[in-house]
């Protein structure tokens, strides 16, 4: 099963636009680092408090980066991980990340590229 690894602007662009990511990435193994739900839960966000219930509901497996510093882990983790996919909306970080990442479409729809 691939493994498609969540960043924290993802997920909150995807409850920001009312995208049912949980359902459109079904047939992936869905990971969630530990510091980005840390991160999640210290954000400032009017989606904060939705993203973390809509969590809440669904399966999937939490992993742990290693550095207290998101982006930096997950650079560490997808050169660990070729083939992991990297669920980010994050410019910077898609550039240091040589992995296929997730993207989102005409606000809609979830894309490979």
């Amino acid at each position: 099963m691939k493994q498609i690894v969540l960043d924290t602007n993802f997920i909150l662009t995807c409850v920001k636009q009312k995208i049912d990511f949980f359902e459109q990435l079904l047939g992936y193994e869905i990971q969630i680092p530990k510091q980005v739900l840390d991160e999640l839960k210290r954000i400032k966000s009017p989606y904060k408090e939705i993203a973390l219930k809509i969590l809440e509901k669904n399966k999937f497996k939490q992993i742990d980066l290693g550095l207290n510093y998101v982006d930096k882990g997950l650079v560490k983790h997808a050169k660990a991980n070729p083939s992991a996919i990297i669920a980010t909306l994050d410019k910077e970080l898609k550039d240091k990340i040589q992995n296929k990442k997730m993207i989102i479409r005409e606000r809609k729809r979830l894309r490979v590229v």
